[in-house]
């Protein structure tokens, strides 16, 4: 259990630098361009993890599963993270940190609609209490980011639809956390460069300029990297999605998901404060508000989880107990 809180901790601090780390290179690099480069390196860090999990599970790459993957990557690294990346350039990071948590609470309602899983009066609560912090964060008497905010909560509710995507990609085929994430991460950048060179074709360039595009036509792959801003592009690509994500997956062995998911829970409230430190954003009374607001739905899922859990168990244990008794009769 204390490895498991170690390896919650580190992944913790690492998401919670996410945004501010991205803030700090947003300039140099184009957004899809820097998603590109850090899901890239990251996948290249979670490979061992992903190798070691399926070493002896018979694993086989087939149609299905490539596809599965192509799809799922798609899902999170070239549009949930492009979404996310072009956030971080139109708001603050201690914003988009906040509102992109939420991904965890727009996951109930999918849950409920694409897995048929049972939405519990808690779990109701729960969604009710993020979406006023929500509301408090946004401010809809002083709204002058509208651009920032759409971009954030867009990202926030397609990486919540990568997650179910990711669910029944468990149920299917059984992979867990970390295959998941490392053959996604591959495809999805590999999605993102063949975008990338796309728009480096004159004819697709030139009408992306004339539709008021021009940030994506042209989309460079190595320029930007120099030796101020490769410190920040290791941290993001091998501390942030690589170890980052390697830790979320190892607390989630040595504990549980529930356990685990305290990671999205913290993040709110930790990465503002970074932000105020690190780049001197001021936390200002109603984003306080929305951050404990927040963080009171995310605990009120959290025990909607255990309970859950609890309940499961208990139903599993009773189904045993009555096999054994039929067994002796």
């Amino acid at each position: 259990m204390k490895k498991g809180l170690i390896f919650i901790a580190f992944s913790t601090l690492f998401f919670s630098t996410m945004e501010i780390a991205i803030k700090l290179v947003a300039t140099e690099f184009n957004p899809m361009q820097l998603n590109f480069l850090r899901f890239l390196i990251g996948s290249i860090i979670l490979a061992p993890l992903a190798l070691r999990h399926l070493r002896g599970s018979g694993f086989t790459l087939d149609k299905s599963k490539v596809l599965y993957f192509l799809f799922s990557g798609f899902m999170c690294v070239v549009v949930s993270m492009t979404f996310f990346q072009m956030a971080i350039v139109y708001s603050k990071a201690s914003t988009v940190a906040i509102l992109f948590s939420c991904n965890a609470v727009f996951v109930i309602p999918f849950a409920y609609f694409f897995l048929k899983e049972k939405l519990t009066k808690l779990s109701i609560v729960s969604l009710v209490i993020s979406l006023i912090g929500m509301i408090f964060i946004v401010n809809p008497e002083n709204l002058t980011n509208v651009t920032g905010i759409t971009l954030s909560l867009i990202a926030a509710v397609t990486f919540a639809l990568y997650g179910i995507i990711g669910r029944k990609g468990s149920l299917k085929y059984g992979f867990d956390g970390v295959v998941q994430s490392s053959f996604s991460f591959l495809t999805g950048s590999m999605e993102l460069l063949v975008l990338i060179l796309i728009t480096k074709i004159g004819v697709v360039a030139n009408w992306l300029q004339s539709a008021g595009f021009g940030q994506f036509a042209r989309i460079p792959v190595l320029q930007g990297i120099s030796w101020s801003t490769v410190p920040a592009l290791i941290y993001l690509g091998v501390f942030v999605t690589g170890l980052g994500f390697s830790f979320y997956f190892l607390a989630m062995e040595e504990t549980s998901a529930s356990t685990a998911s305290l990671v999205f829970f913290i993040k709110p409230a930790l990465a503002p404060i970074l932000a105020l430190f690190i780049l001197g954003e001021a936390i200002t009374l109603n984003v306080l508000s929305g951050i404990v607001l927040i963080l009171a739905g995310s605990c009120v899922e959290l025990i909607s989880d255990n309970r859950q859990a609890k309940l499961e168990k208990q139903s599993q244990l009773k189904a045993v107990a009555g096999t054994n008794t039929a067994h002796v009769r």
